[in-house]
């Protein structure tokens, strides 16, 4: 194969990886947008998003994970709610919340047709910059 040739396949070859490349951040970014206009999941105070997408399979943030409980996660969104009791009726009318809204952020993204499978992955930015809001809050 000559150089020109040579040539003319790898540009080819990277102009496509760019394309898919640019194709998969348009698929996010209209996935996240169907999540921003459904009023339940963006009217709760934590705004599950698209992550990324592999193959057929959306990967969405979440407060919960094996590692982070869900009081946990409810304690980040309403900082009130550390002072109560573990028994108390908030808790569990919270975590019921929780729960719909996440299910909902997943019903949205697949009612999209663009995905088949939702992947929950922890939230890890959001709960670094909620420590440094924390942090910077008391510190003024």
């Amino acid at each position: 194969m000559s150089d020109k040739k040579q040539f003319i396949t790898v540009m080819i070859v990277a102009a496509l990886f760019v394309g898919w490349i640019g194709w998969r951040g348009f698929e996010v970014i209209s996935l996240n947008a169907e999540l921003k206009s459904d009023q339940i999941v963006s009217s709760y105070p934590y705004h599950h998003r698209v992550l990324r997408v592999e193959g057929d399979t959306a990967i969405i943030s979440s407060l919960r994970s094996h590692t982070v409980s869900t009081q946990r996660a409810l304690i980040a969104v309403f900082p009130g709610m550390r002072h109560l009791a573990d028994t108390n009726r908030e808790w569990q009318k919270a975590e019921r919340e929780l729960a719909q809204v996440q299910a909902r952020a997943g019903d949205v993204v697949l009612a999209s047709g663009r995905v088949n499978r939702i992947r929950w992955e922890l939230d890890e930015n959001w709960y670094h910059l909620q420590t440094m809001k924390a942090r910077y809050d008391t510190a003024l």
